[in-house]
């Protein structure tokens, strides 16, 4: 993994067991936590409405790091095939706890 300094695009994809409020808070504070150090980010969400947001494979190419919060798998997982270095997994309430938990991975 990056160190944070170097990290410039995040991408991420949420969902939660029931599709509603986990998956948006989530989101949120996933944008939040990528906003307060200067990232680019884009958030897909996997709610009980369907994808929402959906990230391009130009986007996913472009990450320096990709998050995962979700309780449910992800849709369409083999998008990122080949990005399992940069990849950070953790529950939705995880990140909505510790927003900058999605850094933890990187060199110091």
């Amino acid at each position: 993994m990056k160190k944070l300094s170097e990290i410039k695009v995040c991408v991420g994809v949420t969902s939660c067991a029931t599709g509603i409020a986990h998956t948006y808070m989530a989101a949120d504070a996933i944008k939040k936590a990528c906003k307060k150090h200067g990232i680019k980010v884009k958030v897909e969400t996997q709610g009980a409405i369907g994808v929402e947001n959906e990230l391009k494979p130009s986007e996913i190419d472009m990450a320096d790091l990709i998050v995962f919060a979700n309780d449910v798998q992800v849709k369409n997982a083999e998008r990122f095939h080949g990005k399992e270095d940069i990849l950070f997994t953790c529950r939705p309430g995880d990140v909505i706890a510790k927003p900058d938990l999605i850094f933890s991975k990187c060199e110091q």
